[in-house]
C-alpha cells in the first residue's frame, strides 16, 4: 500500500476520496491548502477558505486521518491571479482552474507532499487515469470520468506525463450521487455541502469588482452589430484556415451606440448578462470587444452571426499533449472531439498541423471562441491534448 496525501478541500468530493483510498488500506494524509487571502470581490461571506478548512478538519477527524495545512498563497497570486490579470488586460478570456490545476494543485502542492514522502497525491475530480506498460515504458492516459454530467478532465487537460505520474483520482468511477451517498453512510460533514462554484480557491466573485483590483474601470460605448451587416456576406473559402479562424473585426462606425459600460477588459465573448441594456425581443451577446478603444460590441439572439466562428488557432508554443509522443507533424491532419469550455458537448473537428500552428476546423460552427480560454480534445474518452486558443 502507498502514501497518499489528498487534497482535502472542505468538499464531498476530496472527503470522499479520502475515504476511499483509507478502505483501500494506503496511508492516507488529508492536506488543505490555503491559497487566497483576499476577499475583495466575493460573494460568499468574508473568509470562504475559513469555512472550507473546518470541513476539512472535521472530514480528517472523522476519518481518523492525520491533518495537515499548508499556504500556498503567494504561490497562487504569482502563478495564478496574476495571469489572470495580464490576460484580461489584454483582452482574452483566461481560464483560471486549469491554471490552478497545472500550476498549483499538480506542482507547488505536488511537491509539498513529496516532502511529506507522499507516493502519490490524490483530488476529488471527476476523471480517470490509465496506467499503460509497453516495451518496458510506463505511460499515462487521462480519462473523463464515469459520471458524464460531472466529468472534470477539462479542467485537467494540462497535466504532464510527469505530474499524472503520481495523481489519483480515487472518485473518478463514480456518480455523483453514489458520492454523496457514501459521504452520508460514512457521516462525514461534508455530506450535504454545496458544490463550490466560481474561481478555483476565491470562490464565486464579481468580476468586475475582483478584477478592479489592477485593472481601472473606464467608461466605453456598447455597439449593436445587426446581423445584416456587410462583413457576415463575405465567406472565407472552405480550405482558407487563417480566414476561417480570424475573428470578425469591427469598428465603431459598423454599429449604432446604444448604451455605455465600464471597461471592456470586464466582458467577454458571448456573455450575455451584465450589460443592463433592455427592452429587447431576445437577449443582447457580446460578440467582440476592443481593449483598445474600449468598445464592447453586441449582437441580438442567440443565433447572432457575430457568435459563430468555423475554426480555431492554437500556436505552436501553446499546444499541449499528455503523451508528448502522440503529438502531431506539420501537415498532418486528425479527426478528434474538441471542447472550448467546460461542459460543452464534444464536439466533433479536424485537426491540423501547419507552420503558423494548430487549426481546429470544426464540423459545425462554434458559439462564443474566446482567445485566452483552452480547446481540449479527445479520442473516445481519453483526453489527448490541449491548447490555448489564440483567435
Amino acid at each position: 500500500m502507498a502514501r497518499v496525501v489528498v487534497g482535502l478541500s472542505g468538499g464531498v468530493d476530496s472527503s470522499v476520496a479520502a475515504y476511499l483510498l483509507k478502505e483501500q488500506g494506503h496511508e492516507v494524509i488529508g492536506l488543505f491548502m490555503r491559497n487566497w487571502h483576499d476577499t475583495t470581490g466575493t460573494l460568499e461571506g468574508d473568509c470562504p477558505w475559513y469555512d472550507d478548512q473546518v470541513f476539512a478538519e472535521l472530514v480528517a477527524k472523522r476519518l481518523d486521518i492525520p491533518f495537515r495545512f499548508v499556504d500556498l498563497s503567494e504561490e497562487y497570486r504569482r502563478r495564478v491571479v496574476d495571469y489572470m490579470f495580464s490576460e484580461y488586460q489584454a483582452g482574452r478570456t483566461p481560464n483560471p482552474d486549469v491554471l490552478c490545476n497545472r500550476e498549483i494543485k499538480f506542482d507547488v502542492f505536488l511537491k509539498e507532499a513529496l516532502k511529506m514522502g507522499a507516493d502519490f497525491v490524490a483530488t476529488g475530480h471527476y476523471c480517470r487515469k490509465q496506467t499503460i506498460k509497453q516495451d518496458g515504458k510506463v505511460t499515462y492516459k487521462l480519462l473523463a470520468g464515469a459520471d458524464p454530467n460531472k466529468d472534470q478532465s477539462y479542467f485537467l487537460c494540462q497535466l504532464t506525463q510527469e505530474q499524472l505520474q503520481y495523481a489519483m483520482f480515487p472518485i473518478g468511477d463514480l456518480l455523483k450521487p453514489e458520492v454523496r451517498k457514501i459521504a452520508e453512510e460514512q457521516k462525514l460533514a461534508t455530506a450535504k455541502r454545496k458544490d463550490s462554484q466560481g474561481i478555483c480557491f476565491v470562490g464565486k466573485v464579481d468580476l468586475p469588482v475582483f478584477l478592479q483590483q489592477q485593472i481601472a474601470a473606464q467608461q466605453g460605448n456598447v455597439h449593436e452589430i445587426l446581423p445584416s451587416w456587410r462583413g457576415y456576406a463575405v465567406q472565407p473559402a472552405a480550405d482558407d484556415l487563417a480566414a476561417l479562424a480570424e475573428p470578425k473585426h469591427y469598428t465603431v462606425r459598423d454599429g449604432k451606440k446604444i448604451g455605455t459600460h465600464n471597461g471592456a477588459h470586464f466582458y467577454t465573448i458571448g456573455q450575455r448578462k451584465g450589460l443592463g441594456i433592455g427592452g429587447r425581443k431576445e437577449s443582447l451577446f457580446i460578440i467582440a470587444t476592443d481593449v483598445k478603444e474600449n468598445v464592447i460590441y453586441v449582437g441580438e439572439g442567440d443565433s447572432h452571426p457575430g457568435l459563430y466562428r468555423q475554426a480555431l488557432r492554437i500556436l505552436p508554443t501553446q499546444e499541449h499533449w499528455v503523451n508528448p509522443c502522440e503529438s502531431m507533424k506539420t501537415g498532418e491532419r486528425r479527426r478528434y472531439a474538441v471542447r472550448i469550455r467546460y461542459r460543452q458537448p464534444l464536439q466533433m473537428a479536424e485537426l491540423i498541423c501547419n507552420e503558423q500552428g494548430l487549426y481546429i476546423l470544426f464540423d459545425e460552427p462554434q458559439r462564443g471562441i474566446a482567445a485566452g480560454q483552452f480547446a481540449a480534445w479527445y479520442d473516445g474518452d481519453v483526453l489527448v491534448g490541449s491548447g490555448v486558443i489564440e483567435k
